[in-house]
């Protein structure tokens, strides 16, 4: 009789504790579903952000070089799995943002004095226009690869 008793307290105690497990089983794949919802939104955002400032650098309502450092911001910023190497599929995106990297910029650019400021302006505006023709190919392959993220998602 002693057996039975602690026989089914024991199976009480299994059932409790698997009905438990399948219960955090339940709630981790939920956070996980809830996860890469957000991942794949914040991919979206992203590569929307990406593909309107290759548009504006396209028809020159955007200066090269602030292109081309928000889009290397943008792609180092994208949650993707083993992402592709970026800087060897978009060499002259990836150069020009290197040139331009060090200029100031914001508060540090309105600190400057006045010349300065000019001086670096037109230091990077020559830089622009070296490679402002080999960044322009460059942007088409990059808004594609943006566009396949957003269809794949």
């Amino acid at each position: 009789m002693l057996w039975a008793v602690l026989s089914g307290i024991a199976l009480l105690i299994i059932l409790a504790l698997g009905f438990y497990a399948g219960k955090l089983l339940f709630m981790l794949k939920q956070q996980k579903e809830r996860q890469e919802a957000a991942r794949q939104s914040r991919v979206a955002t992203i590569t929307d952000s990406i593909i309107v400032i290759a548009k504006a650098m396209e028809q020159q309502q955007c200066d090269l070089s602030e292109g081309v450092i928000r889009i290397v911001n943008l792609l180092n910023a994208l949650p993707i799995n083993s992402p592709p190497d970026f800087k060897a599929q978009y060499p002259q995106v990836h150069a020009l943002f290197t040139e331009v990297s060090g200029f100031a910029i914001l508060e540090a650019r309105q600190q400057l004095p006045k010349n300065e400021r000019r001086k670096q302006d037109i230091a990077r505006e020559q830089i622009e226009s070296e490679y402002e023709s080999k960044v322009l190919d460059e942007l088409p392959p990059l808004k594609a690869y943006c566009e396949t993220l957003i269809a794949t998602k």
